[in-house]
């Protein structure tokens, strides 16, 4: 399993737009056809600081390039932060819960 974490601060006119195009991947993931990919996003409490959380199962490719409402999202991603993207590779899981 791959794993990364992404974190930026949007302008604050922007935290909006960002959250809408955020929603609009997680609806073109819910019509399925991703089973290796674990994807959460996060807004912290200033309202415009965003967290992605996205992990790969095994040695499968990263498929969020392949939701077009992703590639959406990225287009103006740099244009909507105030501050550039951080990419952390997480490298070692001590583990993970979900229900249901």
């Amino acid at each position: 399993m791959s794993a990364t974490m992404v974190k930026y601060r949007v302008k604050p006119d922007q935290a909006e737009t960002n959250a809408d195009l955020i929603r609009a991947v997680y609806a073109e993931l819910g019509e399925g056809g991703f089973p290796h990919i674990r994807y959460s996003t996060w807004m912290l409490e200033d309202g415009v600081t965003f967290v992605h959380l996205a992990a790969v199962d095994g040695d499968e490719r990263a498929p969020l390039s392949d939701v077009p409402a992703f590639r959406k999202f990225r287009e103006g991603l740099r244009d909507r932060c105030e501050t550039e993207p951080e990419f952390t590779q997480l490298t070692t899981k001590i583990g993970s819960y979900q229900t249901g």
